[in-house]
């Protein structure tokens, strides 16, 4: 699973995309599975995966995940790819 996100923490919106090592974290954080995340996802999840991320990418943010959220000022998910073990097939054509 890759959820690309539109970070803005008040100098601008900038985009991220969660990694498996961001899945992982999330559930050893919290304890829960990926498949739960189908049920509902909610805003604390999605502040942890951006943040994740961000660090990931080595974004400057800050260092504890409250700090983080005090500063967002919008999260949005822009895409959502399911990640299969699998790459697509090819298409047909010339």
């Amino acid at each position: 699973m890759k959820l690309t996100m539109r970070v803005d923490l008040g100098d601008g919106p900038f985009t991220v995309t969660t990694t498996l090592q961001t899945i992982v974290a999330w559930e050893r954080r919290y304890k829960k599975k990926a498949s739960d995340l189908a049920a509902g996802v909610g805003v604390e999840d999605l502040a942890f995966l951006a943040w994740d991320a961000c660090k990931r990418e080595q974004i400057v943010v800050p260092v504890e995940l409250d700090g983080f959220i005090n500063r967002l000022q919008a999260l949005d998910v822009v895409t959502e790819e399911a990640a299969g073990p699998f790459q697509p097939a090819p298409t047909g054509g010339s």
